[in-house]
């Protein structure tokens, strides 16, 4: 019965808020396109430049000499932490929203243009690089990301009806709650991605690096 319940209530909160939900996807999906934009301004010289060190990446990761495992989990793990701690703070905060928004796009941004470089400068063998460098965890970093964005949104929101509209008289504290319980279950969701990015791309990188002779 309690399962149907919060089922029933996260469907309606979905409902409620599918405008914000939506504005948030596409936000992040304007992001990605400027990135894949901004590769293709790129002077043929800052490409050349931007591919060497790149190219020495590759070399590096089919000599095995990238950093360990656990040194690869430890620093996506803190890395997406923070993101995502910085997102909810911001949350809490009136004046974070719009910085919110802004994170978001420049993290669309970034994913654009990664995948938008190795595709144009390695063509085939650069799309199946960003597809086993790139896709298993932001498979799960991307949701995660836009989800912690738009409840961040949300209740930044009902933060500032709280404070301006006197009329609002819905407590904070229930919002909050589940807002706090929102970041747990986002941190969890970034260990499982990290795991992948430290144990499962470097070994997959490096078949496909291996197979394509980039190094």
């Amino acid at each position: 019965m309690k399962k149907r319940l919060y089922q029933s209530n996260a469907a309606s909160y979905f409902r409620e808020h599918s405008s914000i939900f939506l504005f948030i996807v596409v936000l992040f999906l304007m992001g990605v396109i400027f990135g894949a934009i901004v590769v293709n301004s790129m002077s043929i010289t800052q490409k050349e430049d931007l591919f060497y060190y790149l190219s020495q990446f590759f070399g590096q990761v089919s000599d095995g000499k990238v950093a360990e495992d656990n040194d690869l989990f430890l620093q996506s793990f803190l890395h997406n932490s923070k993101f995502i701690g910085l997102i909810w703070v911001l949350g809490i905060s009136i004046i974070g929203l719009p910085v919110i928004l802004i994170l978001l796009f420049i993290k669309g941004m970034v994913v654009g243009f990664t995948v938008g470089f190795l595709v144009s400068q390695m063509g085939w063998n650069g799309f199946m690089l960003a597809f086993v460098s790139i896709l298993p965890q932001n498979l799960i970093i991307i949701p995660v990301f836009i989800l912690m964005a738009a409840f961040s949104v949300i209740f930044s929101m009902r933060m500032i009806k709280q404070q301006f509209m006197k009329k609002y008289a819905q407590p904070i504290l229930p919002f909050f709650k589940g807002y706090i319980l929102a970041l747990i279950v986002a941190v969890v969701f970034i260990s499982a991605a990290s795991g992948i990015e430290a144990y499962l791309s470097p070994w997959l990188m490096k078949t496909i690096i291996s197979t394509a002779s980039l190094k």
